[in-house]
């Protein structure tokens, strides 16, 4: 019997599932006194700590904002409120050096008030009134939140408001006193997810437990979630029912009648006003794959079926994001990875397509904020892997301004920021970024992906990879493999399932490009991934070791064999497929890196970091697979943050000591080395 073959029954660490099990806790302690004897002692470590938190709580960092009304709202964390202050200025104001900002709720004196480890989460601001707003908090970071009512007239928490107790919730506004929830409510409430499966409407005052429902799933399915549209002259209800990652199905409410829009499953659904957005996944009819079409909704509910095409991917562009404002659509596409605007403005004779003047080319742009309901302000963030962020604001047809600069947090003299292309195994052209000084090329090389449910990886300006990475004379490397978005929906269903080998063949392939191009050598390329990111980094460690001379793998997922019985697991097998399945667990148990780590194999160090507390992907991954090393002597370190939820880490504190800890590893196996 082969170690891919092992029995669920017969694996000797499940005990390390027991995420707060006193014994389970021992081991995660003696392992994280080992990791920081090894890399957190010494002058320099500290000082590089420093310099990141440094770069985290920069008082002149850009206070990104949301509007709401007639105010900015923005979340600040800094070195004197370590968990945040959640306040808002005016325009007028935050045209300012120093705006007069108004703090709403300061989460540090809450927590120690309070007795707890409060980490924000959000709010949900009532509208139109704006009085009102559901704060969600979390205990150390987890994705589940306890739900609090908040008045931002006399800024104090509700008595007698609408409150949740610690759950996966999914809460939205319908009127002062109604709000749709899904909560844990016991047996029956939750999918095999762990997301809500009943959609309820509760009214102020009433037991929650009598209140109506209004909507219930299935146990398979994601989740559900009700949210009322409360667009002046167009107040709707809507129920989403999450069949699985990809497939969902969007309910139009007329009063007790739930009436189904009726798009395929797999396309995305979206409203706003008179119009009916769909974007394809896959082709529909005589619409292609990653087509963003609209129609009026009016037209469709009566049986229409003609959509006007409002963009169409080619060979090398994709649609990234799209946005509304009051009258406009703004698009962002990708081409080869690179962002361009357009806006689109429907008309009596048709939508009108124009590019958004003035936005310079310039890495990524970021739509960061639109005002859909009373005007057409928007507001970008314009970035590169060597141009700190600027803020710009405007409205559509108007000049543009710019509203922050952020200052450089690492010297990028020198260095230049490039696109290149590998071949993967089947000959797709996988495009990457490199960022670096030739000068330091061959030399340490830090490459990092994703490569998973449709996300994109897109140039961005990192201070913390700047100072800790770049500044010290790394280079850094970012991978567009098979898996995510950048080509569109095709570029990911590629990868998904049975085909899942084609992202590791994309990142194995850049990987051995950059040999070949002169910019590192084996021994000294280190990777580096988080989450799905993370499992990538397994799998490398255990089909391509001989190509790296460093790994880290953060929150990641490693057992494969059971990762659907783990927390939020099964709400991903649309993304790898169900080990449950005896033919797709005969493609997953191939790559799955708890199951393919052997003794006598010649593994590069590998740094694990996960957190206790995230409740999204289960901190067990990363502890058996160390557990499982460790057994065959190898070389690995672990740390596990006891906050932190799936970011491993509470407040920049944690995520300094973090980002430390993963860059100390890498320059000690790293720096100086030439071979194998």
């Amino acid at each position: 019997m082969t170690d891919a073959t092992i029995p669920v029954d017969d694996d000797p660490y499940l005990w390390l599932e027991d995420v707060t099990g006193e014994t389970a806790l021992d081991w995660v302690r003696s392992r994280n006194a080992e990791a920081v004897e090894r890399l957190a002692g010494g002058e320099p470590f500290e000082r590089a700590r420093d310099e990141l938190r440094e770069v985290l709580d920069a008082d002149d960092r850009i206070p990104y904002v949301r509007r709401r009304g007639e105010y900015l709202y923005n979340f600040w964390r800094d070195g004197a409120h370590p968990r945040g202050l959640w306040r808002r200025t005016t325009l007028e104001q935050y045209r300012t050096a120093e705006p007069d900002w108004q703090v709403l709720i300061n989460v540090d004196s809450l927590a120690e008030a309070e007795g707890e480890n409060w980490v924000w989460q959000g709010a949900a601001v009532l509208r139109p009134g704006l009085r009102r707003c559901l704060v969600e908090l979390s205990r150390g970071g987890a994705d589940a939140t306890v739900v609090r009512e908040f008045d931002l007239e006399r800024l104090e928490f509700v008595d007698d408001g609408f409150t949740l107790p610690e759950a996966k919730s999914s809460v939205a506004w319908i009127d002062e006193d109604h709000i749709y929830v899904g909560t844990d409510l016991g047996e029956g409430s939750l999918t095999n997810s762990g997301y809500p499966r009943v959609v309820r409407q509760w009214r102020r005052g009433t037991p929650l437990a009598e209140s109506a429902v209004v909507f219930e799933g299935k146990p398979e399915d994601v989740s559900v979630r009700g949210y009322h549209d409360s667009t002046e002259g167009w107040e709707r209800d809507f129920v989403r029912r999450n069949v699985d990652f990809y497939r969902s199905e969007l309910y139009l409410r007329s009063g007790d009648d739930l009436v189904r829009i009726d798009v395929p499953e797999d396309a995305g659904a979206s409203v706003h006003r008179e119009w009916l957005l769909v974007r394809t996944r896959t082709p529909w009819g005589e619409y292609p794959a990653g087509a963003l079409l609209a129609a009026k909704l009016d037209d469709f509910l009566a049986g229409a079926r003609t959509m006007t095409v409002l963009f169409e991917p080619d060979a090398h562009t994709s649609l990234d994001y799209y946005a509304w404002t009051r009258h406009h659509l703004v698009l962002g596409t990708l081409n080869d990875v690179k962002t361009r605007l357009r806006v689109l403005t429907p008309a009596k004779d048709g939508w009108r397509d124009d590019p958004l003047a003035g936005v310079p080319e310039v890495g990524t742009v970021d739509l960061v904020g639109v005002d859909a309901h009373d005007s057409d302000e928007f507001m970008l963030d314009v970035a590169g892997f060597t141009e700190p962020s600027t803020l710009v604001r405007g409205t559509i047809g108007g000049p543009l301004e710019t509203l922050r600069r952020a200052p450089a947090r690492f010297d990028s003299a020198g260095l230049s920021a490039e696109q290149f292309f590998a071949t993967s195994a089947d000959g797709t052209r996988i495009p990457y970024f490199v960022v670096g000084a030739r000068e330091n090329q061959p030399g340490p090389t830090l490459l990092s992906g994703y490569g998973g449910f449709e996300v994109s990886q897109t140039p961005y300006y990192s201070g913390v990879i700047g100072r800790g990475w770049l500044a010290k004379g790394g280079t850094y490397v970012l991978a567009n493999i098979r898996g995510g978005g950048e080509y569109g929906p095709d570029w990911h269903n590629q990868a998904i399932k049975a085909h899942r080998h084609r992202v590791y063949e994309d990142f194995a392939a850049v990987a051995a490009d950059l040999v070949e191009r002169g910019i590192t050598t084996p021994a000294q390329l280190g990777i580096q991934g988080g989450s799905n990111g993370g499992l990538l980094m397994g799998v490398m460690l255990t089909r391509y070791p001989e190509r790296f001379g460093a790994i880290v793998s953060q929150v990641p997922l490693l057992d494969m064999r059971r990762y659907h019985l783990l927390l939020a697991g099964a709400s991903w097998m649309a993304e790898y497929g169900d080990p449950d399945d005896p033919a797709e667990w005969d493609y997953i148990s191939r790559y799955s890196p708890y199951q393919n780590v052997h003794s006598g194999r010649d593994y590069p160090p590998v740094l694990f970091v996960t957190s206790t507390r995230d409740d999204r992907v289960h901190p067990a991954h990363a502890r058996k697979m160390v557990a499982r090393m460790r057994e065959y002597g190898y070389d690995v370190q672990y740390h596990e943050n006891i906050e932190g939820g799936h970011g491993a880490a509470a407040d920049n504190a944690q995520l300094a000591f973090k980002w430390a800890l993963v860059f100390q590893f890498l320059w000690q196996r790293l720096a100086g080395a030439q071979s194998r």
